[in-house]
């Protein structure tokens, strides 16, 4: 029951963030929002940390994994798929992220020896199909120039980093690390990275004092990182990589239906067979034979969007 609640939030969490990173867009480059955001978000958990007195002692070597996670999955894989996002369209972006799945199998099988089981192949098989599905219509009006193929480039190695990062975190559970305080100092060496990143590349670190930009900041920070992080890292730990990474591939239905009610999103046919795949893949992925513990137990801890990333 815990982990169907762990998969629910993080899919309803990060599949609410598709809308409201729109909401960031403006004065602030997405790229220094994304560092005041994972700043923000390890600030918090740190203070959660102090006041519940929780142990942020930890080695050198878990130092470096824990640098080493926040820079992949809070740091490197966010600036690649928004950099990615100035060349190809969401729905595109979404796609090539989505190869996350087929990485997090293929990792956890070299790294883990998590045996490729032909349910969990065929679920991850009809969820990558799912969401080409849904976004069909992009595909077919793709002109194949070189931003266009920049910008898939730079989505799936997004992908490919957060696999990595993914990798590095059920390495630190294994090692009893738990998420809460890792999520803390991982995410502030996200931060310190993503700052170098945005320091020499000249963005200005402006800030937008609009209603609308401070609430959609919160709302990410809050939500999209520290809860919807947390209950993912978890559940990645109790089930494994392959089994948690399938909520990137369900978030996008999330944002289709909320998208329905506050954007007038029309349900085509492809649509339609597209969500079809992802729930029948859902099934097989999720089927109780298939998960595959990482850890003996995780630490609860209560964000891309698939192109932010969340």
């Amino acid at each position: 029951m815990l982990n169907i609640s762990l998969y629910l939030t993080t899919v309803l969490i990060w599949g609410s963030t598709w809308l409201v990173i729109n909401f960031q867009k403006g004065i602030v480059p997405l790229e220094v929002s994304v560092f005041y955001r994972f700043t923000l978000a390890s600030l918090l958990l740190l203070g959660w940390c102090y006041f519940k007195k929780l142990n942020l002692r930890f080695s050198k070597k878990d130092h470096l994994f824990l640098a080493g996670q926040g820079f992949f999955l809070f740091g490197v894989n966010y600036l690649l798929c928004y950099c990615a996002s100035h060349y190809i369209p969401s729905g595109l972006n979404a796609i090539s992220f989505s190869m996350v799945l087929v990485g997090n199998i293929i990792s956890s099988a070299i790294f883990y020896k998590v045996p490729i089981r032909l349910p969990l192949a065929l679920g991850a098989f009809s969820g990558v199909a799912g969401i080409i599905a849904i976004f069909w219509p992009e595909l077919l009006s793709l002109d194949l120039s070189s931003n266009n193929v920049l910008g898939m480039i730079l989505s799936l190695m997004g992908g490919c980093f957060a696999s990595i990062g993914n990798m590095i975190s059920i390495r630190n559970q294994n090692h009893k690390l738990p998420v809460t305080e890792t999520n803390a100092l991982a995410m502030g060496y996200g931060a310190a990275f993503t700052l170098g990143y945005v320091l020499l590349s000249g963005f200005p670190l402006v800030w937008d004092m609009s209603w609308t930009y401070m609430t959609s900041f919160l709302y990410l920070t809050i939500f999209g990182t520290i809860v919807a992080f947390g209950c993912y890292l978890t559940l990645l730990g109790r089930v494994g990589g392959s089994n948690a990474a399938y909520a990137l591939v369900l978030t996008p239905i999330v944002a289709l239906g909320i998208s329905t009610i506050y954007e007038g999103f029309v349900w085509t046919p492809n649509v339609i067979f597209g969500v079809a795949l992802i729930l029948s893949g859902n099934v097989l992925i999720l089927v109780k034979k298939n998960a595959k513990p990482q850890v003996k137990s995780s630490s609860l801890n209560v964000h891309m969007p698939l192109q932010k990333t969340v």
